[in-house]
């Protein structure tokens, strides 16, 4: 860890209150990194600092929040240097069939994975271009294959992964690499709400078994902080989910078939409901007084 290229860089990192956005800020900082970690929550944005190794900066930030981002970038700057590397983490779900979804509670799952992940890269593009930096996107299983009950939250990450290619041709002439985390069921706040929902339960429930696994966040960050040392251009965690690709073309008819045959008993048994947010994210990313 000494001889990391982290070493005295600055590494912002968006979603660090918790979760895998928390395990991220810890193993940057073990390899000599400044963090810079922003989302809702300041009091846990905090305690996640002051638990750092190294020198850190929490900023309460919304993602979906342009001028707040902008702002946020110029405290970086000013406080740590400017930014060698931007982990794009910050993310939230919701669940439930499509046709009976809040409309906004949908929108919302749009605006901050999707939109929140290309307005942090826009405000932070000046930097990276200056450091010839790189910028991860956190992307999901869901980027590869939809699944029922997810629309908003596939849509997403589908969305992601395409700018992040986008971005990717965009920059790279500058020095800049961009890279993409796809990454599958991960021991947080989300999943773990998520599996008090039915429906959701019997989503993983019906995936191969390796497929099921859930992730400690500290393992999943150490090989992502890995990936960054590396400026990879995609990463996977677990490793064999690079077989995933491959599956792409049939994933679509594989799911249609399980949907047809599970769907229609959990309509039945009343367990289609919509479940709001999920997790303490989810939560902490609704305004005050909702």
């Amino acid at each position: 860890m000494t001889g990391s290229p982290l070493r005295d860089r600055t590494v912002v990192v968006t979603g660090a209150a918790r979760g895998l956005g928390a395990a991220l800020a810890l193993e940057c900082a073990r390899r000599g990194a400044r963090l810079a970690l922003l989302g809702h929550e300041k009091p846990r944005l905090d305690a996640v600092a002051a638990a750092l190794p190294a020198p850190a900066l929490a900023l309460e930030v919304d993602v979906t929040d342009a001028a707040a981002l902008d702002t946020a970038a110029h405290q970086v700057r000013a406080r740590l240097g400017p930014p060698s590397v931007v982990v794009a983490n910050a993310g939230i779900a919701e669940g439930g069939p499509f046709a009976g979804s809040d409309p906004a509670e949908w929108r919302r799952v749009i605006d901050v994975n999707l939109t929140g992940s290309a307005q942090t890269a826009r405000a932070f593009l000046p930097d990276l271009f200056r450091t010839s930096g790189y910028n991860l996107q956190i992307a999901s299983t869901a980027s590869l294959g939809a699944a029922p009950m997810m629309s908003a939250y596939c849509a997403s990450k589908a969305g992601v992964e395409a700018f992040t290619h986008a971005l990717r041709a965009e920059v790279a002439h500058h020095g800049v690499a961009v890279g993409i985390a796809y990454l599958n069921w991960i021991d947080t706040d989300m999943i773990r709400d998520a599996d008090r929902y039915a429906v959701l339960r019997e989503l993983r429930a019906h995936m191969p078994a390796p497929a099921r696994r859930t992730y400690p966040p500290e393992f999943v960050a150490a090989r992502l902080v890995r990936a960054v040392e590396r400026r990879s251009t995609s990463v996977y965690v677990p490793g064999w989910l690079r077989l995933a690709q491959l599956a792409r073309p049939a994933l679509p008819s594989a799911v249609m078939r399980v949907s047809r045959r599970e769907l229609p008993g959990l309509e039945a048994a009343g367990d289609m409901t919509a479940t709001g947010p999920l997790g303490a994210g989810g939560l902490a990313d609704r305004p005050a007084g909702q």
